[in-house]
């Protein structure tokens, strides 16, 4: 399936390069020939026609050349103040000479000047560039806040691993210590898994119950607080 391209700008496009054509040689050539006369009426008898085209060319093409060098500056951020100059003064060059071969009079001056000023606007409609339309900005988009998330801080206490159990001999009989009279000592409620880990575990190693002195070494609290946690569990499994 074929689309039918848009035929009128083409066609439009394809007039105005004929117009274009059509009215910058017609006024080149008038002007062209305006600077070579006033060129050659006033120098020396016997100058060269020569002369007067190449006074002709310089001040026809060189505010071309002015022109696309102020673009290509203006792109990349140049100075423009040299050829802007250079522009101004063959202009008025040219204008100059169209004016030194005119009728005296407005209507003379300003009939000779047409092909000049038609030559330089006509330079200036091709090679301007043309006003590209304001595209709708967007507003920028607000970065996101990051979402914070609050985890809570789970403390897990492990239970402290049993001390190393030394052999004792059969025949050296392990002292009983008399259970410690509970102490009015505020007993942490997370000691009290470890301690009754520590006590089950040391009963069913020795056959003995813990003792405060042994279960506040395995705890590294004081013995008063090791005897209230005895006191609490119950002095342990049994």
């Amino acid at each position: 399936m074929t689309t039918d391209r848009p035929t009128g700008p083409r066609i439009e496009g394809l007039v105005l390069v004929l117009i274009l054509i059509a009215v910058a040689g017609f006024a080149g050539a008038a002007s062209f020939t305006h600077v070579k006369d006033w060129t050659l009426a006033n120098s020396p008898t016997g100058t060269g026609a020569w002369f007067g085209w190449a006074n002709a060319v310089i001040s026809e093409l060189v505010p071309i050349a002015c022109l696309l060098t102020i673009r290509r500056r203006r792109r990349s951020g140049a100075p423009i103040g040299y050829p802007l100059f250079l522009l101004i003064a063959a202009a008025s060059l040219s204008l100059a000479a169209q004016l030194a071969v005119a009728k005296p009079g407005i209507s003379g001056w300003l009939l000779s000047a047409v092909p000049a000023l038609a030559f330089m606007a006509l330079v200036k409609l091709v090679l301007a560039p043309a006003p590209t339309p304001e595209q709708p900005t967007t507003p920028a988009a607000a970065p996101a806040e990051p979402i914070r998330v609050q985890v809570a801080e789970q403390v897990t206490t492990e239970p402290v691993p049993p001390a190393a159990i030394t052999p004792t001999s059969a025949t050296e009989p392990k002292p009983v210590a008399a259970p410690a009279e509970p102490v009015d000592v505020p007993v942490p409620s997370h000691l009290l898994p470890m301690a009754r880990f520590a006590a089950v575990q040391h009963e069913q190693a020795t056959g003995q119950p813990i003792t405060p002195a042994e279960l506040a070494d395995r705890l590294d609290v004081t013995p008063p607080v090791a005897g209230q946690l005895l006191a609490t569990i119950g002095g342990g499994a049994r």
